[in-house]
């Protein structure tokens, strides 16, 4: 038997519902809370990650762009250099090309100096003054007698013999037994001085800065 203040079966069911409901309102509005936080926090952790890169990303492109700047002294000497290198390279060429041509200078006289020098500065009395096939022709008769003029020694005894390829202009003197030989052909001295005359030509023409003076205050000899 029930007592007659008791709830009845509807109104305690009614009363569960709305507990559940009251419940399951608090659950929904705690997981809507939540999930605004979580998505919060990924919005933020995504913005942070957004900047970390691209913070990095511009300090990568700060570096290349570093590197490259580094580089650009670098390959601008070597273009320079290259092309005055071109440019000796040319004039070498040039006076090679004029040298062998026998522009310029009465070839005729600058070999006869060429062999008295070279006879000058061998020592003994007999000498062979070897020229191109060309020169030995227009030249070896008279050659040796102008040769002995110009040294002014006595007692020489001075030929003139063909050399071949060997020599294409100028002379090589050499004794008799071939000991002591001096090179005095046109494209044996023009290599022979090269070296110093590009040093000249890139300084006068402002190629390269003009070398300072040496401290000692000496001066090298200077073949002629």
């Amino acid at each position: 038997m029930t007592s007659a203040n008791a709830p009845s079966p509807q109104a305690l069911q009614q009363e569960i519902l709305a507990d559940a409901r009251r419940h399951g309102d608090r659950l929904v509005r705690s997981a809507k809370v939540e999930a605004q936080e979580i998505l919060a926090k990924a919005k933020a952790d995504a913005e942070k990650e957004v900047q970390d890169r691209m913070a990095q990303a511009r300090g990568e492109a700060q570096h290349r762009r570093d590197l490259v700047l580094a580089t650009v002294p670098i390959e601008l000497s070597r273009m320079r250099n290259a092309c005055i290198e071109a440019i000796l390279e040319g004039v070498y060429g040039e006076a090679r090309d004029r040298l062998l041509r026998r522009e310029g200078f009465d070839y005729g006289e600058r070999l006869a100096a060429l062999a008295a020098q070279g006879v000058s500065r061998i020592a003994g009395q007999e000498f062979v003054l070897e020229l191109s096939e060309a020169d030995a022709r227009a030249y070896g008769a008279n050659l040796a007698a102008e040769v002995e003029r110009r040294v002014g020694r006595q007692g020489l005894r001075i030929s003139v013999a063909p050399a071949g390829a060997k020599v294409s202009a100028g002379v090589i003197v050499r004794d008799a037994t071939g000991r002591q030989v001096w090179d005095n052909s046109l494209l044996g001295r023009l290599d022979r001085f090269w070296p110093a005359l590009r040093r000249q030509i890139a300084s006068d023409t402002q190629l390269v800065a003009p070398e300072a003076p040496s401290s000692t205050g000496g001066h090298g000899t200077k073949e002629s």
